[in-house]
This record gives C-alpha cells, structure tokens and sequence, in this order.
C-alpha cells in the first residue's frame, strides 16, 4: 500500500475540517490517550503510559493556548483546563487507575459539550 497516499489523504482531510471538527478530533484523542494509559498501567508498560500520558498533556496546553481569551467562558474553560493538567500531573505521580478514569470521564463530557455547541452554531448558519 502507498503510504504517501494514505499520509495525503489524512493531511488532505484535517485541512478541509472545520475548527469544531479539529476540536473534536483533538477530544477524541485525548480520551484515547487516557484508554491507552490505562491499558498500560494494567499490563505494567509504564514507558507506554508515560508517553501517553505525555502526549494527554501536550493535547490539553494546545487546547489551553488556542482559546480565545477575549470572551468571559474562554477563562472559565482555562481553568478548567488547569484542572485537567492538575490531574494529568496527579496521574502520573500517583499511576492511580481511577483517576484516568475521572480525567477520560470530563475529557468526554466537555467533548460533547462543544459538539453540541458546534451543532448548534452549525445551524445558526444555515439559518442566516
């Protein structure tokens, strides 16, 4: 199979993507960061769950530093974004099980949140 097409196709797919689609995919990989942390705290790969949980971090300050802080929710989501930071330190000093489970739990939650707001502004703009 040709890679490079498959790796044209993938680039060719994020670029026509709306930015509540990317947002989404950036959720979506977060919760399956978590899944495989998980997964590698139970079969003791700690090298795995460390980069994955790496990985969890690096996806949640991207989030951090693309809001836009100019409306009043954007420090309410930053926070909570520090939360999540917190945890994701918390995890990985701990290596607790349920804690990713709590983290993958609001990742989700906050994934929904925005599609529905994404939804929702989708057909505000069919309307006008």
């Amino acid at each position: 199979m040709n890679g490079y097409g498959y790796q044209h196709y993938k680039q060719q797919s994020i670029n026509t993507m709306t930015s509540g689609e990317l947002l989404l995919l950036l959720f979506d990989e977060c919760a399956k960061r978590l899944t495989k942390a998980e997964m590698s705290l139970k079969n003791s790969n700690f090298q795995e769950f460390e980069g994955a949980m790496q990985r969890v971090s690096e996806i949640i300050r991207y989030l951090d530093t693309t809001l836009d802080k100019s409306y009043a929710i954007s420090q309410e989501i930053a926070k909570l974004y520090e939360y999540f930071q917190f945890q994701v330190a918390r995890i990985k000093a701990g290596r607790n099980m349920e804690a990713i489970q709590e983290l993958r739990a609001m990742v989700i939650d906050l994934r929904q949140t925005f599609k529905e707001a994404d939804r929702l502004t989708q057909m505000d703009l069919v309307k006008n």
